[in-house]
């Protein structure tokens, strides 16, 4: 069973990381933008303390009467936690359900205990619904990231997803900048990586920030890229960046991940500059270490040298956590790192839950936009995670089990941390084996020459034979990163590449291939990288689609790919942009 105070050095010949005393966090508070700066604490909910006064007769609170909410109990089927398999060799696990019920009321009297409807529908606060508020601070401090090493901790504050928690960060530290209006001396700007998500860009760029992509390789942001876009700023351009926005782990859409030496370079960088690390983690547990070895054996490569150990002083208690590449948190002395985390990746993207993790003052600054915004995730959502990953106390199973058929009876319970951890690893095992299946299948059509046609001419120029594409397989995340090479294309030198880009993704879409892939420029951050690079690139998701499909579809891609090397006449080309798109949704 995991435990809070599992303790223990790797290896106590190495360099340990947590042995230096904590301190607290530093003041960031000069970072804050002038409207957070102005907020003060809604006296509204500071006024629900008062409420907790035993027997007292509440004539203020505006609460609508919680006998009058039409839903009695709130019910669901739920998965085990042991659902999926964690390696093709282990024994069938079951496709049972378990069945979670949120009571009417909780006989217990521990808020942080309590689950039921009549709290989780009626109006909260900022800090979310206590049991499940309870619940994530303890695994986010004691289980995924043990080794905070200021003192006192984070805190967490609940969000409705990563995509809201980033826009209450930009409203916590930037001020909005308007051209024509504001002196460019008084704009600031955003660091993020030279690829990445754009909903996060596009949350930005209204508020007139400055977007500053800095160049990545197969490990994330590139250390003296960074350095060289800090110490070369030209301030006549805006201020300089005091956000970096970043994607560490499964990033998107590169699928790399950020080992602990190169987070430790980047994080030095952003201390010498004072800037603030937002660390965006959807993908946190999905990372793939089969990736390491499969890449090279597929490639008829060397192995690669074993992984160095994390010099930690705390373990999680499970082996699976202790596996993965820490976040920035376990190295952040300063309290300079903001995190985000969702359940979107490993429930469901229709809960918009998730939370943030940073120091408390960034958290209280954080507590006061929620007040006045959103107020709190969904408390249905809120109700059903805490069922999901707790339970109910004794005293509602008892109740429950009175009502229920024996089967219902015996499968009430809440998957607790053990099963929560059991899950994600399962998950993990899910996604990873599509992953492999997707690149096994690119890496198998990469070089090879098609069959050619019949009428084939044999005096035309036969395709290069060089890799129509490159890519890395992901060491984490949801998605393949491929480089077209289309300089070895027939027509290179003939066609502009962003035109054979665009006419290769047309193809792609159309009969027979019918295979439907993101193209680079929705991942480029400004126009510069999109007219430079941008049109290079296509990310292949293996997550939407079954396994037997991941293997069709990019198996489509493959023979795509090889159609397109084929074209050596540029009229082919115009034709294949010239296809209305309405012509694609017909079933003919």
């Amino acid at each position: 069973m995991l435990s809070s105070n599992s303790t223990g050095s790797r290896d106590d010949g190495k360099s340990n990381l947590a042995l230096a005393t904590p301190r607290p966090p530093s003041d960031l508070t000069h970072h804050f933008s002038r409207t957070t700066q102005a907020r003060k604490p809604s006296s509204t909910k500071q006024f629900y303390s008062y409420f907790d006064i035993p027997s007292i007769g509440n004539l203020s609170a505006g609460f609508p009467d919680a006998s009058f909410f039409p839903f009695d109990t709130i019910e669901a089927q739920v998965a085990r936690p042991a659902r999926f398999k964690l390696s093709d060799i282990d024994e069938e696990t079951s496709n049972t359900s378990l069945r979670v019920i949120i009571p009417n009321i909780s006989k217990s009297t521990d808020l942080n205990d309590v689950v039921d409807v009549t709290t989780a529908l009626q109006y909260g606060t900022a800090h979310g619904y206590p049991p499940l508020h309870s619940f994530l601070k303890q695994f986010t401090c004691q289980i995924l990231h043990p080794n905070i090493p200021y003192l006192g901790g984070p805190e967490i504050i609940p969000t409705t997803g990563s995509t809201d928690g980033f826009s209450q960060l930009l409203e916590a530290f930037t001020n909005t900048w308007s051209e024509g209006y504001d002196v460019v001396k008084e704009r600031q700007g955003l660091l993020c990586e030279q690829f990445t998500y754009m909903h996060a860009i596009q949350s930005a760029e209204p508020r007139g920030l400055q977007i500053v992509p800095v160049e990545i390789d197969d490990e994330g942001i590139v250390p003296s890229a960074l350095e060289s876009v800090l110490s070369c700023w030209d301030e006549s351009k805006g201020k300089r960046p005091h956000l970096l926005y970043t994607i560490p782990t499964g990033q998107n859409p590169s699928g790399s991940i950020s080992p602990l030496h190169r987070r430790q370079a980047i994080y030095w960088i952003c201390q010498k500059y004072d800037v603030l690390i937002i660390e965006d983690d959807p993908c946190f547990t999905l990372q793939y270490p089969s990736a390491t070895s499969l890449e090279p054996s597929s490639r008829c490569l060397p192995p690669p040298e074993n992984p160095k150990e994390h010099p930690f002083f705390k373990s999680s208690g499970s082996p699976f956590i202790d596996s993965l590449e820490p976040s920035y948190l376990n190295i952040d002395t300063d309290g300079r790192v903001v995190r985000l985390d969702t359940f979107s990746k490993t429930v469901a993207p229709g809960c918009r839950l998730g939370w943030i993790t940073a120091q408390p003052a960034i958290i209280e600054s954080l507590l006061r936009i929620t007040e006045t915004s959103t107020g709190q995730p969904s408390g249905f959502v809120q109700a059903m995670m805490a069922g999901l990953l707790m339970g109910s106390q004794p005293e509602e199973q008892a109740e429950f089990a009175g009502k229920k058929s024996q089967k219902e009876q015996a499968s009430f319970t809440g998957w607790k941390v053990d099963g929560w951890v059991r899950w994600l690893e399962g998950l993990r095992g899910r996604y990873e084996s599509r992953m492999n299946r997707m690149c096994k299948t690119l890496d198998d059509g990469r070089m090879q020459l098609p069959p050619f046609p019949e009428g084939f001419n044999s005096g035309a120029a036969i395709p290069n034979s060089d890799s129509m594409y490159t890519f890395r397989w992901p060491r984490g995340g949801m998605s393949v990163w491929i480089r077209m090479n289309f300089e070895t294309h027939p027509l290179y030198r003939k066609v502009r590449g962003l035109e054979l880009s665009n006419a290769f993704w047309m193809m792609m879409l159309q009969k027979p291939h019918r295979v439907l892939v993101t193209p680079g420029h929705m991942f480029s951050p400004t126009n510069a990288v999109k007219e430079e690079e941008g049109w290079k690139y296509f990310r292949l998701c293996f997550a939407p689609v079954t396994e037997d499909e991941v293997e069709l579809s990019s198996q489509r891609f493959v023979r795509a790919a090889h159609a397109f090397w084929m074209i050596t006449n540029e009229q082919h080309i115009q034709e294949i942009q010239a296809v209305d798109p309405q012509q694609l949704f017909s079933s003919d």
